[in-house]
């Protein structure tokens, strides 16, 4: 991080900056052995759902696709 502060590239401060913010967020995320993926692929397909049935669906008939898609 050290070395890309020191560039002339702004785009990489910033990136660089937000990763101090949060360093200890970051060094948890890609240490501990515990992952959110599978929520987020869950998070992905409902909103996926929701997109494909925008303007024809009511939340019933979503809330029925989301409980019986695989």
């Amino acid at each position: 991080m050290d070395r890309v502060t020191q560039d002339e590239l702004p785009a990489l401060h910033s990136l660089v900056n937000g990763l101090r913010r949060d360093l200890d967020a970051v060094t948890a995320g890609l240490s501990n052995p515990w992952s959110s993926g599978q929520v987020e692929g869950h998070v992905c397909r409902v909103k996926l759902l929701k997109r494909i049935g925008f303007g024809r669906a009511k939340l019933d008939l979503l809330r029925r696709r989301i409980f019986h898609s695989p």
